[in-house]
């Protein structure tokens, strides 16, 4: 059988009936992932090819070893996710110019052209499951089978994690076991003017592994998105694209070049991370509406594995949830050892739950888990009141002034109205430019012409917004830094009723930051603004002797003064809740 519409993929369907007869656990989102496929099973626009399917796993177990060169077997795992790649395909129109016989002109012909549905596979996998080695039998496959000539990258966070994807392409090159290999790696390298027979088709040199017979390069680069923006590589591979702290979107960087080709395709492969408002973040976010199908992409193939609840920690027949290949490339005893670990080592528990478990830890390394950071739906909050607090900065933080809605279900609307200068903006790296641009493009972010932010005009700006939107602001709580003259005429045109100073640290910040917890918890916080799920998801806090905790961020870029202004507004409201009845 070549192709058909009406075939069940053969590695898939032995995993389904596994998974149906609950031999093999599966989460939520490799559920999802199982419907994507049974529709394209029943799609009569999508054909099957198990001939490409077999082909690949062929080659790989027939030319290539592992690291150490013993023989290569395909895990079931690499089958199920290979055969996404090479199995599916569909026919489009194009109009295609065929020449005469003599050469001597030629007419355009509309025909069928056949084409890979999959262009891009996200691989979420815990740490040993191998996937690294997965990575380099696609990129292995592609450099030599394919006839065209090609540009193919690796790339990690770090040079050397890129170069674990070139090391087993490395090793088949020494020992060329394959027909395929001994043919490719005959002859000499430095044999280049002699007779063609006798130079070397296939070598690793310094620009990365060669193809001499096609002029194709498999080559690693930097993860960064100037070293990557305005190539057409026609396979890439991107290792732990949630790893590191990687804040620009190079599957994206990939792609733009990369989608001015035909049957491109990008696998990016990783375990869990532990970083915040990285690029990763909103990729997550996009995968999840595809495979809720709140966004239809056939293109992309997703398989990302992780337990369910944290609970499933403590129990080991989950764990396949996380990792497929556990038993295979890692064994039982050291997952057990990593959860013995976690619990007499709590500075490493972050870092194995994301690994091990595929657990997000952004939740746990942070104050507001990633769920809590996430918008509700658009509220206007129209004339209603509500408290005001300012956390004002004339450098490169937001001035920040967050306001606070009382709302009847003991929930609190939120909004929030940052300001920063048009110097700071133009400092910006190009990632975080981006997201600056974003929230500008919402309205939560005003940049003010200047090197330095002047308060009156700050004051001018807000009072607008304030009238434009006929809130009814009953009280103002202030950080006292910076603000002396914001304040003096705030009080000058309002009265100083309700305006109350919020001394920073632990010990006023403790109380009103649990309160902020548990409501945020309850999903009673009530914002829809990207500014501040960002500011949010930044939050960390530090604990003093006494147990009082202070809200803190990481790193410079990880701005936080939103919910710094909201603490202030809440202790303004609580202060103040006569003028709320």
């Amino acid at each position: 059988m070549a192709l058909s519409n009406t075939a069940v993929p053969y590695y898939y369907g032995k995993f389904r009936e596994a998974v149906l007869k609950g031999q093999i656990p599966v989460c939520r989102e490799i559920a999802l992932e199982m419907n994507r496929i049974d529709e394209l099973i029943a799609n009569p626009g999508v054909y099957y090819d198990e001939d490409a399917v077999e082909g690949f796993v062929l080659y790989c177990e027939t030319e290539l070893t592992k690291t150490d060169g013993t023989d290569l077997n395909l895990l079931d795992t690499f089958k199920l996710w290979a055969e996404q790649i090479f199995g599916w395909y569909y026919y489009i129109e194009r109009s295609v110019y065929v020449p005469t016989e003599d050469n001597r002109g030629g007419h355009y012909e509309t025909k069928m052209i056949k084409k890979r549905l999959i262009n891009k596979q996200y691989l979420i996998v815990a740490r040993g499951a191998a996937k690294s080695m997965y990575a380099s039998c696609i990129q292995n496959y592609f450099l030599n089978v394919d006839t065209s000539t090609t540009h193919q990258i690796a790339t990690a966070p770090t040079m050397k994690q890129a170069d674990e994807v070139m090391s087993p392409i490395r090793t088949a090159v020494t020992r060329a076991r394959g027909p395929l290999f001994k043919f490719l790696t005959e002859g000499s390298l430095q044999n280049t003017t002699g007779s063609r027979a006798n130079r070397v088709k296939l070598a690793s040199t310094k620009k990365g592994v060669e193809n001499f017979l096609t002029g194709s390069l498999l080559e690693v680069r930097p993860m960064s998105v100037d070293k990557l923006q305005g190539l057409r590589p026609k396979v890439s591979t991107v290792d732990e694209w949630l790893s590191g702290d990687i804040r620009e979107d190079v599957v994206g960087a990939i792609e733009q070049g990369a989608s001015k080709l035909d049957d491109y395709l990008i696998v990016a492969v990783s375990s869990e991370g532990t970083v915040r408002n990285s690029s990763g973040d909103t990729i997550k976010m996009e995968l999840m509406d595809i495979l809720k199908g709140d966004y239809v992409n056939p293109h992309v193939s997703i398989w990302y594995y992780r337990l369910d609840d944290i609970t499933e920690v403590n129990q080991p027949d989950m764990w396949l949830k996380a990792n497929p290949n556990l038993g295979k490339t890692v064994t039982y005893e050291t997952y057990q050892l990593d959860v013995e670990r976690a619990e007499k080592a709590p500075s490493t528990r972050n870092d194995i739950l994301a690994k091990r478990f595929g657990i997000p830890m952004e939740g746990y390394t942070y104050f507001f888990t990633y769920e809590e950071t996430l918008p509700h739906r658009r509220r206007d909050f129209w004339s209603m009141p509500c408290a005001l607090g300012g956390d004002l900065s004339q450098g490169d933080d937001f001035c920040a002034f967050t306001f606070l809605f009382p709302l009847p279900n003991g929930a609190y609307g939120i909004k929030t109205r940052c300001y920063i200068s048009s110097l700071t903006l133009m400092k910006l790296p190009g990632a975080m430019r981006m997201k600056y641009d974003q929230f500008i493009n919402e309205g939560s972010l005003m940049v003010l012409e200047c090197t330095v932010l002047d308060m009156m005009d700050v004051y001018d700006d807000l009072d607008k917004f304030i009238q434009d939107c006929q809130y009814d602001v009953r009280c103002f709580g202030f950080d006292p830094y910076n603000a002396r003259e914001f304040v003096e005429r705030w009080t000058k045109e309002n009265s100083n009723y309700g305006v109350e100073k919020v001394i920073q640290g632990a010990k006023t910040e403790s109380v009103p930051l649990g309160e902020m917890k548990l409501l945020s918890e309850e999903r009673m916080l009530v914002f829809d603004q990207e500014l501040f799920s960002f500011t949010m998801g930044n939050c960390i806090t530090m604990e003093d002797t006494n147990g009082n905790r202070k809200l803190l961020k990481k790193r410079a870029d990880q701005k936080i003064d939103s919910v710094a202004a909201l603490l202030d507004a809440y202790v303004a409201y609580k202060l103040n809740k006569e003028a709320f009845e």
